[in-house]
């Protein structure tokens, strides 16, 4: 069995698929994908020593070795001998807290981008892709400002995409105030056959990171269970695009205990379009929270700054967690909203002469305070 733990592409082999071997052997023929049960057959492997690449016919537990040309597979997808499947542990990768959107030229410019994205977030599990269905605008994703900055110059100088791009955003989160009761109905007569669906269901809030959560509990057939999962795509794909200001709606658990069908008029159609309005009827009803993106930040500085650095901190919304002493030097531990983070680099150049560095990273969510809400909801409305 081996894992992929990293995608590449090389310029003269093409798409590389790190991988390490974890048990047995490994050698040219076809395995088993069995994260996504798909075939892959392995034609060429490659030992990495820096720049150079030596071709090999086996590899061993504990070899890390690259496969060229896997269609399937991606980072954190399992290869093993289709007799004895075994998925192993997989890699969990941070959900992005930072978008902008990218607008490529020309038509030209177009292709190359699209080209570009997908080969940069199947090398870049924690970088996304996807496009606004309003505006039709692609947008991308990721952990911070520096490695979207990254990213576009990547896709600038290795793939040459021209491009405009936006602004930074902050990738907020909404979230439910209160749990709900629902007695939902969707029905439409326009001539032949129509469609009915109705449903009861409850929704609460989840504990933070607990994510989406679906249970049934129909009991007597009320509702058949062919419909019972578009039941479940309608309340997931319309928490995506939100309710207040359009930002996903996360962790909260639906619990259908009941409803009814129409022998001719019900279809797996009309029960997801009647889940779609049992999710806005949801948000409207119970209320929604506006979360945001609260980032661990460490900075380390010179003495003479440190209390510089803390009034800086302070001013962001930051909340010391403490500070620890490092030789001549402090390191000052915070958690700060991500949208106050915006241009630090910069500002903590400017006022420790070039002597202070800080590295921060995705912490958790937590709810914006009331007058901040109320600004981002006029500025995003």
């Amino acid at each position: 069995s081996a894992l992929a733990f990293k995608i590449m592409n090389d310029p003269f082999v093409g798409s590389l698929t790190f991988t390490r071997i974890y048990s047995g052997t490994l050698t040219k023929g076809t395995y088993l994908n069995s994260v996504k049960d798909k075939k892959e057959k392995i034609g060429r492997m490659l030992l990495m020593h820096s720049n150079n690449r030596e071709d090999i016919d086996a590899a061993y537990a504990g070899d890390i070795v690259a496969l060229a040309g896997l269609k399937e597979t991606t980072t954190g997808d399992t290869l093993c001998s289709e007799k004895q499947p075994i998925i192993l542990e997989r890699m969990e990768f941070p959900e992005p807290v930072i978008e902008l959107s990218v607008e490529p030229k020309t038509k030209a410019d177009q292709e190359k981008m699209g080209i570009a994205l997908n080969r940069l977030s199947a090398e870049d599990p924690s970088f996304r892709v996807s496009t606004d269905h309003e505006s039709g605008q692609t947008i991308i994703k990721g952990m911070g400002e520096l490695h979207l900055e990254i990213l576009v110059d990547r896709m600038k100088r290795e793939f040459k995409v021209e491009a405009n791009v936006g602004a930074p955003q902050v990738a907020y989160r909404e979230y439910l105030a209160k749990p709900i009761d629902l007695d939902h109905t969707h029905k439409k007569q326009s001539g032949g056959t129509g469609q009915f669906g109705r449903i009861k269901v409850k929704v609460t809030p989840g504990e933070r990171g607990s994510g989406f959560s679906f249970k049934d509990e129909i009991k007597g057939g009320n509702i058949p269970k062919e419909y019972i999962p578009a039941i479940e795509k309608g309340f997931r794909e319309t928490a995506t695009t939100g309710s207040l200001i359009g930002f996903p709606i996360i962790d909260f658990e639906v619990l259908l205990y009941d409803g009814a069908y129409h022998d001719v008029d019900s279809s797996a159609l009309a029960f997801e379009i009647c889940a779609r309005g049992a999710m806005r009827e949801t948000a409207q009803k119970a209320g929604i929270k506006l979360l945001e993106p609260i980032m661990k930040v460490e900075v380390v500085t010179p003495d003479e700054y440190l209390g510089d650095v803390i009034g800086d901190i302070n001013s962001r919304r930051g909340q010391i967690q403490g500070t620890d002493s490092r030789g001549n030097a402090q390191a000052v531990t915070a958690m700060v909203p991500l949208a106050n983070m915006f241009g630090y680099v910069n500002q903590l150049r400017s006022f420790t002469q070039g002597r202070a560095n800080y590295s921060m990273f995705f912490d958790h969510y937590d709810e914006v305070p009331a007058n901040v809400a109320t600004e981002l909801k006029a500025k995003l409305a």
